[in-house]
């Protein structure tokens, strides 16, 4: 399919109904219902294409596999971002931006050490920059699972320490030396707090701070699926953007 074809499957709702879900103080995820106008021709488009899925692209750390998006796709999320969310973050000026297609599909058993945590998403940005985030979930089965949000519960300098060492120790010496079980992050432990989350439903759009820590919540895997039509399907988005003037 050419680029202008898949660029014509994006069309948002011009007028989309914006829900706030308060997280901790000064950090919230933005809630959209029926975000696109026809999102089943995404999901066929997808389904179209599922032999370009791979994993690694844009993100190594992703469990599963991703298709980049064009970039007139791109280009329709970053103007719905700019036009009706943008302010709702503080943010000034989007100065970056990348979009992908998204299919979770590691089990348990797959995940390395970093997967079992919930992870921040603006990592060595400047201070004077921000990073938002978006997932629009393209699955109609909720039982594969949302995005949840959490808080440190440890220093600063022990979650980086927990950080460092998912990446370099083993499965096994990782769970026996911070008690944390192979699986996604769904609730709270010793390192973080849950403090909010958003269910998974077909057609929502949800926006939030990259740096705040979170996750997919997949309580079981055994539904995961690499085929577009029945897998967790979702179209994710990343904005750096400047900071207001103090």
């Amino acid at each position: 399919m050419s680029s202008a074809a898949a660029d014509s499957l994006i069309a948002f709702n011009p007028r989309p109904r914006i829900e706030r879900v308060d997280l901790i103080s000064g950090q919230a995820c933005l809630v959209i219902d029926d975000a696109l106008l026809e999102p089943e021709r995404l999901v066929a488009f997808a389904a179209a294409q599922q032999a370009r899925f791979r994993a690694g692209v844009f993100n190594a750390y992703y469990p599963g596999i991703l298709l980049p998006t064009s970039s007139g796709a791109t280009a329709a999320l970053q103007a719905f971002f700019s036009e009706h969310v943008r302010r709702r973050f503080h943010a000034r000026r989007v100065l970056h931006m990348h979009s992908r297609l998204a299919i979770t599909t590691q089990s348990a058993a797959e995940l390395r050490p970093y997967q079992w945590i919930c992870h921040s998403d603006n990592v060595d940005l400047p201070a004077e920059h921000s990073m938002q985030a978006s997932v629009l979930y393209l699955f109609n089965d909720s039982d594969l699972g949302g995005t949840g949000f959490y808080e440190p519960r440890r220093p600063r300098g022990e979650i980086r320490q927990l950080y460092h060492d998912a990446g370099e120790l083993s499965p096994a010496d990782f769970s026996a030396r911070y008690g944390i079980e192979p699986g996604y992050q769904c609730a709270s432990n010793e390192y973080f707090r849950r403090v909010g989350g958003v269910d998974a439903k077909w057609n929502r759009l949800i926006f939030y701070d990259g740096s705040m820590p979170h996750s997919a919540e997949i309580p079981t895997t055994a539904k995961l699926d690499a085929d577009p039509r029945r897998g967790r399907l979702t179209l994710n988005g990343f904005f750096t953007s400047r900071r207001p003037l103090a």
